[in-house]
């Protein structure tokens, strides 16, 4: 297809979404710079070749039918530096691992990324968040390609950064690059934040089986998603082996072979159940591909 080294033909999604969940992929391919991304874009659109681009696979929900394109996984571009208090990272940067450099480096602020498995474009583009924070409280600006493969650069001010959303979401954008501006801080009073975060992960969430984090958005800052999901009885309920589960209502686990299917049939069995019952209308934070509607 194109001088890319890393193309892997008819490539399980099972082994590239945190749910273990998918069918199987044509192409997975995995450029390893900027240039051979644009290139490889140029030749998918040029050849009408669908294609999407691929984190982490931590809010990614993949139908078991086979995608018949190209996934496009940004892991292999990663660079990282540091220069005081501000970090340029690049897309393919494991969020968690960011968040353990700025500990080392006695700088604050991505404390709450410490338990987010994303990396940081898929962070970017959904605004990961966790403890009241998200990552467009540390953005100084964000690099990306344009729809015509151009590369821009736009401040956060630019970029419509809400809960859980950003103007990648609206457009057909690929991020490669960020800049984060951290506050100065001591090291070990950062570690011990997120340490006994981890141990309060530990004991609410059910961190031993694959799933993708919380399935729906809290209504209000009052009104919890899990509560109300709790409060229905359905802590437990499964479908194949998608499982409500019973540490936190608001995770689904796989608890052996799940298919993508399994877990859309339970998510909308709960958002149904809850309307029904409270008139709320639950948000799903985890996206849907290739279900084919």
């Amino acid at each position: 297809m194109l001088d890319i080294k890393d193309i892997k033909e008819n490539e399980s999604l099972r082994l590239h979404t945190t749910y273990k969940v998918g069918g199987i992929a044509k192409y997975f391919i995995s450029p390893e710079s900027i240039d051979e991304l644009i290139k490889l874009v140029k030749y998918l659109k040029e050849k009408n070749i669908k294609y999407m681009i691929l984190g982490n696979g931590s809010n990614t929900i993949f139908s078991s039918k086979t995608y018949d394109g190209v996934i496009i996984n940004l892991s292999k571009i990663n660079n990282m530096t540091i220069d005081g208090n501000k970090i340029n990272v690049e897309a393919g940067y494991q969020l968690i691992k960011l968040s353990i450099d700025a500990m080392n480096n006695n700088l604050s602020g991505l404390e709450f990324a410490s338990g987010i498995p994303a990396n940081v474009g898929g962070a970017i583009f959904m605004n990961a968040g966790a403890y009241k924070s998200d990552m467009s409280e540390v953005l100084e600006d964000v690099t990306f390609l344009d729809e015509d493969l151009n590369i821009k650069t736009l401040t956060k001010d630019e970029l419509n950064f809400s809960y859980r959303h950003s103007l990648f979401q609206e457009k057909d954008y690929i991020i490669i690059s960020a800049n984060l501006v951290l506050s100065d801080g001591n090291k070990e009073e950062i570690k011990e934040l997120m340490e006994k975060r981890k141990q309060r992960r530990i004991e609410s969430q059910p961190l031993e089986y694959p799933s993708a984090g919380s399935v729906f958005r809290n209504p209000a800052e009052d009104i919890y998603a899990g509560k109300l999901i709790e409060d229905l009885g359905l802590k437990g309920y499964s479908i194949g082996d998608a499982k409500i589960s019973e540490k936190h209502a608001n995770f689904i686990i796989n608890t052996g072979n799940a298919t993508g299917e399994d877990i859309k049939t339970l998510i909308d069995l709960v958002k149904n159940k809850v309307k029904e019952k409270y008139n709320i209308d639950l948000i799903v934070e985890q996206k849907f591909v290739n279900f084919g509607d």
